[in-house]
């Protein structure tokens, strides 16, 4: 479904007169303006603020560069190389349950340091837990220690671009009626109904229920649970590779 198809049922459920376009003449239009910002709105709330859809998941990599430089007088040598990756540009947020793997330590992911206060004073006491350690700083993923050539670490994120635009790629934002959401078009049109009659201060309590409901299904068939039989995962049975040693 477009931009333009949701838009319509919507204001076939809430009493407005149903439109033929949203955004051309939306200008003098003050029905459309506010159908294109709750659009907006509700598919970025959808998107991002209830769980990480399958949909929207990336995974991005990290290549190490480091190269050895060799010890004066001094006993070890160190690794010289990139610490400060760029964040991809279509990043929104890692993944509720992510962490950072780096392939010279798939055993253990790498410590994440939140205070930045504490990364600095790890950087100058030049300390950093045994499998590496990263944390978020202007814009940039920072990884010590540097990661030679050959090593590279990886993380998951949520995709900020929840619009598949008539254009072609993707956005953040609806920029022509024949745009289309990325997820379930029924919980796009859903949450607008509920979401329109709260703020023009009408009765919205079953529609939001209905909304809760559709949310929640969709929630649940996106990462289905695996079956269980008596106390196993049903795909046990058939798992015969030994692990590697």
């Amino acid at each position: 479904m477009t931009l333009l198809s949701v838009v319509k049922d919507v204001c076939a459920v809430v009493g407005v007169t149903i439109p033929s376009a949203v955004i051309p003449g939306i200008t003098g239009n003050r029905t459309m303006q506010e159908m294109l910002s709750l659009a907006n709105e509700m598919a970025q709330r959808i998107a991002y603020d209830n769980r990480d859809w399958t949909e929207l998941r990336q995974t991005h990599t990290m290549v190490g560069d480091g190269a050895y430089v060799p010890p004066p007088p001094d006993p070890t040598g160190v690794f010289i190389g990139t610490t400060a990756f760029p964040i991809p540009a279509n990043f929104k947020r890692l993944l509720l349950t992510a962490n950072v793997w780096r392939t010279s330590s798939m055993q253990q992911p790498m410590t994440f340091v939140p205070d930045t206060d504490q990364w600095v004073q790890n950087r100058i006491a030049n300390h950093s837990s045994a499998f590496g350690e990263w944390t978020k700083l202007g814009g940039q993923m920072l990884v010590v220690p540097v990661m030679p050539v050959g090593v590279f670490a990886h993380y998951t994120y949520l995709d900020k671009n929840c619009i598949k635009l008539a254009s072609g790629g993707f956005g953040d934002r609806f920029m022509d009626d024949a745009d289309s959401f990325r997820l379930d078009e029924r919980l796009l049109m859903l949450g607008m109904i509920w979401q329109w009659k709260a703020s023009k201060g009408g009765a919205y309590a079953e529609d939001l229920g209905t909304y809760a409901d559709a949310l929640s299904f969709a929630s649940g068939s996106d990462s289905p649970a695996p079956i269980i039989i008596g106390r196993r995962v049903s795909s046990w049975g058939g798992r015969s590779a030994p692990w590697p040693s």
